[in-house]
């Protein structure tokens, strides 16, 4: 296994087929911490071995959700690094050196049955002898000399591993399971080199961590029936076995492993519902792991600092979008103005546009948000008090804050609140916007929260009315709706002419007037 003196060296390596899933992201998470926790290296390598689906595109969409969750690699794509190249395609040379060297050493054999021969002996065993047992041997004693001819003679071929006769169990220390032990006689000789000259998975990965000294192989327990496999290649090879852990499922709510029928399932996908980086990395994190098994909020920088094989639980964690909305909130109350603003961007721009959460914004209408950002950043800056306490993800943003962008106008008014308040029958919801609209039209008075909120107020005793009914018709007339941020704070923000617009525009909508 591997020296304990060795700088630590671990990897992630994702096959661009398609977006990040979050336990794809959580194992990045769990190397991450642990090379930042030992001092040691963290690899980014791309698997694209699948022609079909390995596309340059999808190599961005991991690299972007890598960079968005703050997943820094020290070696990789657009890094560099002394043990590239990276790309598992880009690696064909180191491939089949290995193979040479297995050859030499005698831990490999040319097979030149046919998919029809092996298919036949498949089906008969599973038919006579009960079950099939895997590839029976058939060319593994065949004479040297004869299988040279067959090769030179150009008679398609594969390489399989010959697994050492009178080989013992195969067991290794899991750094998350304990002990693991395999028998050696369920070990076929597997095939390491098809018959177009492309490696077989475990092969590939075998050669690359081990080229690329890789001290510890920290991946899902999808993997863990693959370990014994690996472990006879390195063998095989001569080179040390890495350090294993294996880290257990992520399971939706219903038990089963989670996939899209559960929801989002990509960080891709959490992004797009406004849910921040440092959030979603803390929320992974603890999917499986802990620091003290109470503290549920943890930095980064806690993270790598505290991070260690021995607190992860081999126990199948269950993803609760509960809790990790309850997380995002918290983050958002505690991660100040400008960094909200920054975060918030996309749904600020939806929001001045008036378009839903995941709704197109045109160009036209992202370059006047853009715009309007640059004119005027303390408003933006000004937005944040108004939700930071009641925001769950940043996807409520156009919803919540599209009527501070409406100018004179009131673009939606609510049908549920204009019968609730302002038409209820004796509510003297007409007298009270009346009167509200007087004192903001005071020049005299600080166009300010504190004292707007203070005069309109005051008009409770001096109309002889319930607060209640003096404010909510006012917070329609200016929102749109009876559910909005604090009132007088959305004032203050708003120029004066517009709120008295929005307010002459209701009552003449509502009360003819």
């Amino acid at each position: 296994m591997t020296d304990e003196n060795k700088k630590v060296r671990v990897r992630f390596a994702p096959s661009p087929t398609g977006r990040l899933h979050v336990g794809g992201a959580r194992t990045a998470i769990y190397n991450w911490a642990f090379a930042r926790a030992m001092g040691g290296d963290f690899i980014l390598r791309i698997e694209d071995t699948d022609p079909e689906r390995s596309t340059e595109e999808n190599v961005q969409v991991i690299l972007n959700a890598m960079k968005w969750l703050g997943l820094d690699w020290d070696e990789g794509p657009e890094v560099g690094g002394g043990a590239g190249p990276y790309f598992q395609t880009q690696r064909m040379d180191t491939y089949a050196e290995a193979l040479e060297r297995l050859r030499k050493r005698g831990s490999v054999y040319p097979c030149f049955c046919t998919k029809e021969e092996l298919d036949a002996k498949r089906a008969k065993a599973e038919a006579e002898e009960g079950g099939y047992a895997g590839y029976d041997r058939t060319c593994r004693d065949l004479d040297p000399a004869e299988a040279v001819a067959r090769i030179e003679a150009g008679e398609p071929h594969v390489w399989r591993l010959r697994v050492p006769e009178g080989r013992g169990a195969i067991e290794f220390d899991d750094a998350v399971y304990g002990h693991v032990s395999f028998p050696a006689e369920v070990m076929d000789d597997m095939i390491v080199v098809r018959t177009d000259g492309s490696p077989t998975y475990n092969f590939a990965v075998v050669c690359d961590d081990a080229n690329m000294g890789v001290t510890h192989v920290i991946r899902g327990d999808d993997h863990l029936s693959n370990t014994p496999r690996q472990i006879l290649i390195y063998e095989a090879l001569g080179f040390d076995v890495p350090t294993f852990a294996h880290l257990s499922m992520i399971l939706g709510p219903d038990g089963k492993k989670l996939s899209k029928r559960h929801g989002a399932a990509s960080v891709e996908e959490f992004f797009e519902r406004g849910y921040l980086p440092d959030a979603m990395v803390n929320f992974l994190a603890l999917l499986g792991w802990s620091l003290d098994g109470e503290t549920t909020l943890i930095d980064r920088e806690t993270l790598c600092r505290e991070f260690s094989l021995e607190r992860v639980t081999k126990k199948d964690a269950v993803f609760d979008e509960t809790k990790l909305d309850w997380m995002n909130g918290q983050y958002i109350k505690d991660m100040g103005a400008n960094a909200w603003v920054q975060a918030s961007t996309p749904w600020l721009f939806r929001a001045h546009a008036g378009v839903a959460a995941d709704g197109e914004l045109t160009c036209e209408a992202r370059d006047a948000a853009a715009a309007d950002l640059s004119a005027r950043p303390d408003f933006y800056l000004g937005l944040y008090p108004l939700v930071a306490e009641r925001l769950v993800r940043l996807d409520e943003i156009p919803a919540k804050l599209a009527f501070m962008f409406w100018g004179p106008e009131v673009r939606e008014l609510d049908e549920k609140s204009v019968a609730k308040v302002l038409k209820k029958e004796g509510a003297r919801a007409d007298e009270a916007l009346a009167a509200c609209r007087t004192v903001l039209a005071d020049e005299d008075r600080a166009w300010k929260a504190a004292p707007l909120e203070e005069a309109c107020r005051a008009l409770s005793e001096k109309l002889d009315m319930k607060l209640k009914l003096v404010l909510q018709p006012l917070r329609v007339a200016v929102c749109g709706n009876m559910v909005s941020p604090p009132l007088f704070e959305s004032i203050e923000l708003l120029e004066r002419a517009d709120v008295l617009a929005r307010i002459d525009h209701v009552t003449k909508e509502v009360f003819g007037g």
